[in-house]
């Protein structure tokens, strides 16, 4: 067998028979890495067939429970045999608590798991346990750096094991430090075979660049059947558990965790979780019936307007994207006549969140609406949906599960788009949103609206 070397970029993967400078794809500086490769000689044409898969007999996977309250949920009824997760998430953000809390509660319902580290000794995984009261059963935990070790503790066919993490364990079929492309490529796909083989459920736990990417080849999240990214602020109690990609569930949910001394711990109804301590007097604040996946819960944007003593006026924006505030502050200058000239607008998402959703335009263009007037919004009132450039309202994804969720929780005045149905009730100018809630020169609120 002969060996060729080739040069991979460790930013895309991308792979160039010679080392350059700069990555042809990426553009980025001195990432192109060495990398070993063997070649084999063709050995001829294999059988392997297509096949119909009508008459392949259905298949009927027994899915492993985590014993923990939410989490089988988002993954679809627990983990399935031989499915390979990878985990991400910034240092310090509780990955390792998380999985330790999974550990010890699969063990105390007898199931056996293995807790493998390459980032701690065993005494100080034990030290970690004893302060988060895990102690209490048994609990399986392995030091060692090398993914050789692994493998052969896979063939005692664990309920599921944990690796934290992959870029500390090392190959001796490739060549490297830990953490390099050759060895993470090694180490995962050695991890990944063996699963399948095994029928033995892991978990890779992977770290994060300063872009919040895992470290290491794209690749890596392409050959594992479940990637999920732990979120939040470190400043903040809560963490976000999100679901990126599912072979074997669905994709793009969530789950919510809050951060107390005995480890992480769900928050079961997040419908009003981020609305604590909450004064509805004042102004500048609005509340927005949010959909992260498919779960709505209600978040407070905050606004405020001052005079500026700057040549330009700021424009600040916390907890999204600050183009989208500078869109939404042309558009009400254009479309309602406001003049932001000589203002400086700060707005953000309370508690820390990190939004995209489009239904939050229409709640950040009432919360400065608010503070520009001075004059706090309707105790009950809630809002979403798009703003497009026009100044029209436009609807949003699970409209009729945020009108439902708004109703069980009581919220009203409703302000929201128009659903795709024409008969239906709402809005499609914010300047009529303008009018009804800021238009009555008594002092007193417009119309009641919805």
């Amino acid at each position: 067998m002969k060996q060729k070397t080739v040069y991979v970029c460790s930013a895309c993967s991308a792979v160039t028979p010679r080392w350059q400078g700069q990555c042809a794809k990426c553009q980025s500086w001195n990432t192109l890495q060495a990398v070993a490769q063997n070649v084999a000689p063709l050995q001829g044409l294999t059988s392997n067939r297509p096949v119909d898969l009508r008459h392949l007999p259905p298949h009927q996977e027994t899915r492993i429970g985590s014993e923990l309250s939410g989490l089988d949920g988002i993954l679809g009824s627990g983990f399935v045999p031989g499915g390979v997760i990878l985990l991400g998430g910034e240092p310090g953000i509780g990955k390792s608590t998380l999985l330790l809390q999974v550990t010890s509660s699969m063990e105390q319902s007898g199931k056996a798991v293995v807790y493998v580290s390459g980032e701690e000794s065993l005494s100080q995984i034990r030290s970690r346990a004893e302060r988060l009261g895990m102690l209490g059963s048994s609990l399986t935990a392995m030091a060692t750096n090398q993914v050789d070790d692994i493998l052969n503790c896979m063939e005692d066919r664990p309920d599921l094991l944990v690796v934290d993490s992959v870029q500390t364990m090392a190959s001796s079929k490739a060549e490297g430090l830990p953490g390099s492309v050759s060895q993470v490529r090694a180490v995962s796909t050695a991890l990944v075979e063996r699963a399948k083989q095994t029928g033995v459920p892991v978990i890779l736990v992977g770290h994060v660049t300063k872009d919040g990417q895992i470290a290491g080849p794209k690749l890596l999240e392409h050959m594992v059947d479940t990637v999920l990214y732990l979120e939040g602020d470190k400043e903040h109690l809560f963490r976000i558990l999100r679901v990126v990609k599912n072979r074997f569930g669905p994709s793009n949910e969530l789950l919510l965790f809050e951060m107390k001394e005995k480890g992480m711990m769900v928050i079961e109804d997040p419908s009003t979780f981020f609305l604590q301590a909450r004064d509805t007097a004042l102004s500048g604040t609005a509340l927005v019936m949010s959909m992260e996946s498919q779960r709505p819960f209600v978040v407070e944007v905050q606004a405020l307007v001052t005079r500026t003593f700057l040549a330009f006026p700021r424009r600040t924006a916390l907890g999204f994207d600050a183009n989208r505030l500078h869109l939404l502050i042309a558009v009400m200058e254009k479309r309602l006549q406001v003049n932001f000239g000589q203002m400086d607008v700060y707005a953000k998402v309370g508690g820390g969140l990190r939004m995209k959703d489009p239904g939050l335009d229409l709640g950040i263009v009432a919360a400065i609406l608010s503070s520009l007037h001075d004059r706090a919004l309707p105790e009950g009132a809630v809002f979403w949906g798009e703003v497009d450039l026009n100044g029209q309202i436009r609807p949003v994804s699970g409209h009729e599960v945020r009108l439902r969720q708004a109703a069980n929780l009581g919220y009203a005045p409703v302000v929201h788009p128009k659903s795709g149905d024409k008969k239906s009730s709402g809005w499609t100018r914010i300047a009529d949103v303008q009018q009804t809630l800021f238009g009555a020169r008594d002092g007193k609120m417009g119309q009641r609206v919805d």
